[in-house]
């Protein structure tokens, strides 16, 4: 470990270039760097421990991809299941509807991104368009956040329908606002970038020592690297956390003082109180605020990042859960299609039967009684014949 102004870090997975007597920067040297998904022989085992910060983001790449997959097969089903019932057509499910589109778009996104980037490098073109996408999905993600905040508020704190706002409105909310500051952001990271030709030629001649895969897995892309910039489209997301949690506090203050004047246990009261609370935290974004901030050093780093990452990345699947396939509705629609084509399989299936009865009885019945004695006796010398 090396020290510089007091604080500690690894010199030995550093881009190194030395500036000489003259005044002149040699080319940069990448030799001892590492790639972020490069896995220490240490990282086999599980012991945070001992572990370094590759190793600490190895474990948190791979709790995202896997959280994140099952989040957006979860929300996948959620939308199909919202879109072929007729009777879950409703402003609140397609608030929803949104909602999970907004995190389906940005969870493939991002894991499109990053498996581009590990495997592939990352084309200028590419890297452009990714970045951007990827951004103005996340910060729709947000919005409709605080869509589904305000349609709540409207509908428990100002005690009338929130079906009386047009969803035209919503919609500009959850889809066209954020488009404005990924706009702005698109702007001026497009002048803060620096796509100047020594740095192309230094990654050039590094391919003479390098590989190409391991030139291409050193590749970073430059509008995904974090900068003041990005306070364009985290400004906003952070306004849309702080709006939701007033929302929250606003919703659960009603919500209590209703549970207190209704004649109900106390511990029941506490028990609704406590599930309306865990709904809607994922709802709301709430998580964020949770994991906003913790340890950067040490062993807590480790298990906060892991923390982090698996609250994250589940949040979609929490969505999905609390407000589709747990839903009562939702439940109940499922089982009535259910029901009904047991329904009709068990008709059609009698059906086919009475039909195949009737075409035995029209063609095969006997014609006379003596025709059915002479049926019956063939039959038994069958079978004598068989056991023979």
């Amino acid at each position: 470990m090396s020290d510089f102004h007091g604080v500690k870090y690894d010199a030995t997975s550093n881009a190194t270039r030395y500036c000489s007597v003259t005044g002149l920067w040699d080319l940069s040297n990448y030799q001892n760097c590492t790639h972020i998904t490069t896995v220490n022989k240490t990282c086999n085992e599980f012991d945070p421990f001992s572990w370094d910060i590759k190793c600490s983001a190895y474990a948190t790449s791979i709790i995202y991809y896997i959280g994140y997959t099952i989040s957006l097969i979860t929300l996948i089903l959620a939308v199909i299941v919202f879109l072929n019932f007729k009777e879950l057509r409703c402003l609140r499910n397609t608030i929803h509807i949104n909602l999970f589109l907004t995190y389906i778009l940005w969870i493939f996104l991002w894991i499109l991104t990053l498996t581009l980037q590990m495997f592939t490098g990352s084309s200028t073109v590419g890297c452009v368009l990714s970045a951007i996408f990827l951004h103005y999905f996340m910060l729709t993600n947000f919005f409709w956040m605080m869509v589904e905040g305000l349609y709540l508020y409207m509908l428990v704190v100002q005690t009338f329908s929130g079906d009386n706002i047009r969803f035209n409105l919503y919609f500009i909310i959850g889809w066209c606002f954020p488009s404005v500051f990924v706009g702005f952001w698109t702007i001026f990271k497009a002048f803060a970038t620096d796509f100047d030709s020594e740095n192309v030629r230094q990654m050039e001649d590094i391919t003479t020592t390098l590989s190409t895969t391991e030139t291409e897995s050193r590749l970073v892309c430059s509008w995904m690297r974090e900068s003041n910039i990005d306070w364009i489209i985290q400004g906003p997301a952070c306004a849309v956390l702080i709006i939701n949690l007033i929302f929250l506090v606003r919703i659960m203050w009603v919500l209590i003082t209703k549970l207190r004047s209704a004649n109900t246990v106390e511990t029941r009261q506490y028990r609704k109180a406590s599930k309306a609370l865990l709904v809607l935290i994922p709802l709301l974004g709430i998580t964020y605020l949770v994991v906003i901030a913790g340890p950067n050093e040490g062993f807590e780093s480790h298990i906060f990042a892991i923390l982090r990452a698996v609250l994250l990345s589940i949040q979609g699947l929490s969505v999905s859960m609390f407000y589709c396939f747990l839903n009562s509705e939702v439940r109940q629609a499922l089982k009535h299609r259910f029901h009904r084509l047991r329904d009709s399989r068990n008709l059609s299936a009698s059906n086919s039967i009475r039909s195949r009865r009737y075409t035995m009885s029209k063609d095969y019945s006997p014609r006379s009684r003596t025709e059915s004695i002479r049926t019956t006796q063939e039959y038994t010398v069958i079978v004598r014949m068989t056991e023979l």
